[in-house]
């Protein structure tokens, strides 16, 4: 179905006052191939649940909003389950979905806003767990001659919020839907990453479940971050971002007590919230847009900034930081300009 002139304020998770002047949604692959075979969506911007767009203003691009749902159980043995997800179904939804049918693996993502079919393209990840870590395969159509794919997670070449989806597949492809291998039992569960060990002993949780582990991210994650319907936001506006051991060891020289983790290659990754903070930024409000008080990561907006209004701040916010440390942040939120 298209349809001209629509809102786009309500799909976006700043709540940005934007209007397209094409709007598609597509329920299904085959929907999507119709769609990419008029020419007038061929350069289309692909919305999902807008969480990780900023519009500037109205797009000159047509919309394509990608809402196929269902979950479905496709493989399954005495330990794992595979699980098909439509590309359109809400993250947190799958979440829930998945902890009431007993199944590990999502615990660590919960509350991750969003929808199922961006989360290959950000390789999204929190507390110590990504996606590469339950991931089996995906689907795509071609956006040039509607052919479908499938790619395995060796294929994805996926890395710290990265994958092939951003490079060279970027924008010529459309996720339709994917699979995941969850567990039925023997959960390898991660508490070790950030404050979620804590979180579980203050409830005299000494041996977790998934859910339990599941509700001390959300009791987490909602303390610190706020809700995008009561206050615009996109989460995590900008990566943690990561640096060689040299840059490192400079950095540790000038700031001794910068936080830090070690990568495998021998990188390390430094948490951009601090970096922020450092530079003054946290709580930081200028007109309609600002840092979040409770977490300098969380670039929000108070009720009527424009896409052109979060875009400046966050050129401001990547400056300081950048001066400051000679770091350049690199934004996880899309613009559509």
């Amino acid at each position: 179905m298209i349809r001209q002139g629509v809102s786009l304020k309500t799909y976006n998770s700043f709540g940005v006052v934007a209007k397209a002047a094409l709007f598609a949604v597509e329920k299904s692959k085959e929907d999507l191939q119709l769609i990419l075979k008029d020419e007038r969506f061929r350069s289309a911007w692909i919305l999902g649940g807008g969480s990780n767009t900023v519009f500037c203003d109205s797009p000159k691009q047509p919309i394509i909003h990608v809402d196929i749902a269902g979950i479905k159980i496709i493989e399954e043995d005495n330990d794992d389950v595979v699980i098909n997800v439509g590309a359109g179904v809400n993250w947190h939804e799958l979440v829930l979905w998945s902890l009431e049918q007993g199944f590990g693996g999502l615990e660590n993502l919960s509350l991750i806003p969003g929808n199922v079919g961006a989360a290959p393209i950000q390789n999204i990840g929190a507390y110590g767990v990504e996606l590469q870590d339950v991931f089996e395969r995906c689907s795509f159509v071609y956006r040039n001659n509607q052919i479908i794919e499938t790619f395995d997670k060796a294929a994805c070449k996926f890395g710290y919020r990265d994958s092939i989806f951003k490079n060279e597949l970027k924008n010529k492809v459309v996720i339709t839907d994917v699979s995941l291998r969850l567990k039925k039992r023997n959960y390898k569960l991660n508490t070790s990453y950030g404050a979620i060990e804590q979180e579980l002993l203050s409830n005299n949780i000494s041996v977790p479940s998934p859910k339990d582990v599941s509700d001390a991210v959300i009791n987490i994650r909602s303390t610190k971050l706020p809700d995008p319907k009561q206050l615009g936001n996109a989460g995590s506006f900008f990566k943690n971002p990561i640096v060689s051991k040299s840059q490192f060891q400079k950095l540790k020289t000038s700031f001794a007590d910068i936080p830090h983790y070690t990568q495998p290659n021998g990188d390390y990754k430094i948490p951009a919230a601090w970096l922020i903070e450092q530079v003054g930024m946290k709580g930081i409000r200028e007109g309609e847009v600002g840092t979040h008080k409770h977490h300098a990561l969380v670039l929000v907006n108070y009720g009527n900034a424009s896409g052109q209004d979060i875009k400046s701040f966050s050129l401001n916010v990547q400056e300081k930081v950048q001066n400051h440390f000679n770091i350049l942040l690199q934004p996880e939120v899309n613009f559509c300009c």
